[in-house]
């Protein structure tokens, strides 16, 4: 059944590292079910009720691209665009979180027409070849920072410029003695021996060994294993809940632009880079089944917002999965039941510390470097925006902007060298929307 839905065969795989990938990857985007109802509490939503809604997004979002793209991607809703939601949105604009709810239902909405007329296909498309290797690299540098962060390795630290004035932030070296810094450089040493004896699995091991060994240094706590019952939370509290007073507002229209830039690029950023490193672009740069792996997004958004959680979008942290084989659906589809079960056993599977994971985000980041080999860094208007992608990634904390640093730089350097040809007319659009971009929604 397996081979004829996902065409295991012909990706090379098989079914034990489709689901060993699978795990690997909720293993390492797990922390989404912490997180996302944490921050969307702080707008007077209910924490539980939106636990169930990021469990259930990512369920279907992610069964979408199992089946319809048959690409080894998991969906869940968006860090950086629950920040959005919550501290923007709810906070600075002060709107309630139905009328953000709203704007991600209306963004959902746009992206499922934009998907079947083929517009975000073709953005794809239109990012140059060396760009998306370029996206690769970054998002690897990008998740490693993720990690290193999380588990204290590295932290920013503040800075003073001239007449003591505040500064900007920067990455400086974390307390490496602190339990989490020593259990995450533990797992990354670990997995960095299973995979130099070419262990299968090496990622998943380092993980749960890493939670075990977290015990006796307090990092992974037990206590916090604390079973009311099977059943999820009831979703009543935020279940269609939508304020649509304001949908004609210049605020909504501000909004919903800026949940449909930064979620459009992170996940073509995301399927890009990831899909170059497993290898499955085809000749001419182009992800397969493009079309339906954004659906998967558009469908994963839409019914989040109904269920109430903010934009579902495609992780970077799949290159977990696919760093451990992961090639087909069939890793999607583990990803989605092991999210399937966290409904029921999420103080067992939330009992993983971030600093476990971390080791698994850093060794991915070290994967995703291997793109770099293919930029061409002969010629400076392909290096140069090359660069400018992969280095704005971790440095500003988005792969979007990464991406808008490398498509108007790429534009701009064919225009003034006289090779303004050798960029598709798409090109030029999407940098002149980059560049309205950063003037008005910034």
């Amino acid at each position: 059944m397996f081979e004829r839905l996902f065409k295991l065969k012909e990706h090379k795989t098989t079914v034990r590292t489709e689901i060993m990938a699978g795990i690997t990857t909720f293993m390492t985007m797990a922390y989404i079910l912490i997180v996302n109802p944490d921050m969307l509490s702080t707008t007077g939503m209910d924490a539980g009720a939106v636990f169930t809604a990021t469990a259930l997004s990512a369920v279907i979002g992610t069964l979408v691209m199992a089946f319809a793209a048959n690409l080894p991607f998991a969906l869940a809703p968006g860090m950086g665009l629950n920040a959005f939601f919550a501290f923007t949105v709810c906070g600075i604009m002060g709107y309630s979180w139905q009328f953000a709810l709203t704007a991600v239902l209306l963004e959902g909405i746009i992206f499922i027409a934009l998907t079947f007329l083929n517009v975000r296909e073709a953005i794809i498309n239109a990012i140059p070849m060396n760009l998306k290797h370029a996206i690769s690299v970054g998002i690897g540098l990008f998740i490693s920072l993720i990690g290193l962060n999380s588990a204290g390795i590295v932290s920013t630290g503040k800075f003073h410029i001239g007449d003591g004035q505040l500064g900007g932030l920067i990455v400086q070296l974390g307390e490496i003695t602190s339990p989490s810094a020593l259990v995450a450089l533990f797992g990354i040493v670990l997995i960095g021996v299973l995979l130099a004896k070419n262990v299968k699995g090496a990622i998943l091991i380092g993980v749960l060994a890493s939670t075990i060994v977290g015990i006796p240094f307090g990092v992974t706590d037990l206590s916090s294993i604390q079973f009311n019952g099977f059943l999820p939370p009831s979703l009543s509290p935020i279940l269609f809940k939508f304020d649509f007073s304001n949908i004609f507002s210049l605020d909504m229209f501000i909004v919903l632009m800026t949940f449909l830039f930064v979620d459009m690029f992170d996940t073509v950023g995301t399927l890009v880079g990831v899909s170059s490193k497993a290898g499955l672009l085809d000749a001419e740069g182009r992800v397969p089944n493009a079309k339906q792996a954004l659906l998967a997004d558009a469908v994963g958004t839409t019914f989040g917002a109904c269920i109430g959680t903010s934009t579902v979008t495609t992780y970077v942290e799949s290159a977990s999965g696919v760093a451990e084989g992961g090639r087909t659906g069939l890793t999607a589809l583990s990803t989605a039941a092991m999210f399937f079960i966290a409904l029921f056993l999420a103080p067992i599977f939330l009992v993983v510390p971030s600093a476990a994971t971390a080791p698994a985000l850093v060794i991915v980041g070290l994967f995703m470097m291997s793109p770099i080999k293919e930029i061409d860094f002969s010629d400076f208007t392909e290096a140069l925006p090359a660069f400018l992608t992969l280095v704005m990634m971790p440095l500003s904390y988005s792969i979007a902007d990464g991406i808008i640093f490398g498509v108007v730089s790429y534009v701009l350097l064919k225009v003034f060298t006289g090779r303004y040809k050798e960029a598709p007319i798409l090109t030029y659009i999407l940098a002149a929307l980059f560049i309205l971009d950063i003037m008005f929604l910034k």
